[in-house]
């Protein structure tokens, strides 16, 4: 049975989220549910929470200085502001980021192909946004890397973004990329986003005026929680 979605429901547009079972992408067709879902009536439990106060530590907002040396590769300031479908910022919500190091490598068992590991770079920070929905990391651009989705299969270079924003209905996982990546044309789950508007808010834009001389590039990436301009979630590969 299907439960009508309550009073002020604004359902995202078509076009927007990649679809669960995407052909391009071929782990999703394990994965994706055989059966349309059941739409259950949001209840206070998904409107008021979670509430988030867990303790920041002092470089979790800066994955350059998490480890004893510096990490390799270009150093990157990625800012920006979170803000809901009318426009208004989200403060005071947790902002988590994971990512390869320089040569497109994670830190994890299952990831052996042939590129080195970087001993000063784990790839993940997070940060609470302050009262005007901005936010901000310091981190090393990561590099491609190869999937063996299809043949010579290469994800385009991208950061991982966790967010909880007001409320459990405002979860968030997605993809930032950077501009003009050449591996953007060949790879499916970013074009398993239907609506190629809706694909390039994914992609960062680079800010000069935001990047500090002889330290570190800056590009700016804003996210939108629900509604027309949402920012699409990722359907995690992972």
């Amino acid at each position: 049975m299907t439960i009508p979605h309550p009073p002020g429901y604004r359902p995202a547009p078509e076009g927007i989220h990649p679809p669960l079972d995407f052909a391009g992408y071929k782990s999703t067709g394990l994965r994706a549910p055989s059966q349309a879902p059941i739409v259950l009536r949001h209840r206070l439990t998904e409107v008021t929470g979670p509430l988030l106060t867990g303790d920041i530590g002092p470089n979790d907002h800066d994955l350059t200085r998490q480890h004893a040396g510096e990490p390799i590769g270009q150093r990157i300031t990625v800012f920006g502001r979170v803000l809901d479908s009318d426009g208004r910022a989200v403060p005071d919500t947790l902002v988590e980021v994971w990512q390869a190091n320089a040569a497109g490598r994670y830190p994890h068992a299952r990831d052996n192909w042939p590129a080195p590991l970087d001993p000063n770079f784990t790839g993940g920070g997070r940060v609470l946004t302050d009262s005007l929905g901005n936010y901000s990391f310091t981190t090393i651009k990561p590099g491609a890397y190869p999937w063996g989705n299809h043949h010579n299969a290469w994800r385009p270079a991208h950061i991982h973004f966790s967010l909880f924003g007001r409320a459990f209905t405002q979860r968030l996982v997605t993809q930032m990329y950077f501009p003009d990546d050449p591996l953007f044309d060949q790879d499916p789950i970013f074009n398993s986003v239907p609506d190629p508007k809706a694909r390039q808010r994914m992609v960062s834009t680079f800010d000069l005026e935001a990047t500090r001389p002889e330290w570190a590039l800056a590009y700016r990436f804003d996210i939108v929680l629900r509604g027309r301009e949402q920012t699409p979630f990722e359907e995690p590969h992972e």
